[in-house]
């Protein structure tokens, strides 16, 4: 079933169990992709669901961070309740051995030699680690190994 089923058919289940946190973030997960579907004249593939769930994730981690520094920590809680159910529809995330591993093969199939080189890895581990690592993480150890290898 592809992700954009599962969605539907969670949002259904949270209808019937009148959950009403659950269905309200459930929709926003709907909204956002079908504003995709809107915006790119397109249908919404599991890459792109994930790619949209990726961003609400970033999104609400951001936002909890900010709601903690200002005391706000009713709206942390709110947010991190909409992390938990956004988790629900995103691969299992990998160990840091495989994501290390995945940059290994990335940069080695890129031919990458120093940090300029940094796209063309990103570019490869972009599709293999979708929604199964954090990016930002992910880009920091890239340009590590690379200083690493290559230098400045």
């Amino acid at each position: 079933m592809d992700l954009k089923s599962r969605i539907l058919e969670a949002v259904k289940a949270a209808m019937r169990a009148r959950d009403r946190e659950r269905l309200a973030t459930l929709r926003l997960i709907q909204s956002e992709i079908k504003q995709f579907e809107v915006d790119e004249r397109r249908e919404a593939d599991d890459a792109a669901v994930l790619s949209i769930l990726n961003r609400m994730l970033k999104q609400r981690r951001d936002s909890i961070e900010q709601y903690r520094n200002g005391q706000r920590e009713d709206l942390a809680v709110r947010e991190e309740a909409e992390v938990v159910v956004i988790r629900e529809f995103m691969p299992e995330p990998l160990a840091p051995d495989a994501v290390h591993r995945l940059i290994e093969e990335a940069i080695t199939e890129s031919g990458a030699q120093e940090p300029r080189d940094m796209g063309a890895v990103m570019a490869l581990l972009k599709s293999r680690l979708a929604g199964r690592a954090d990016m930002g993480a992910v880009s920091r150890e890239v340009r590590a190994t690379l200083v690493e290898r290559g230098g400045a």
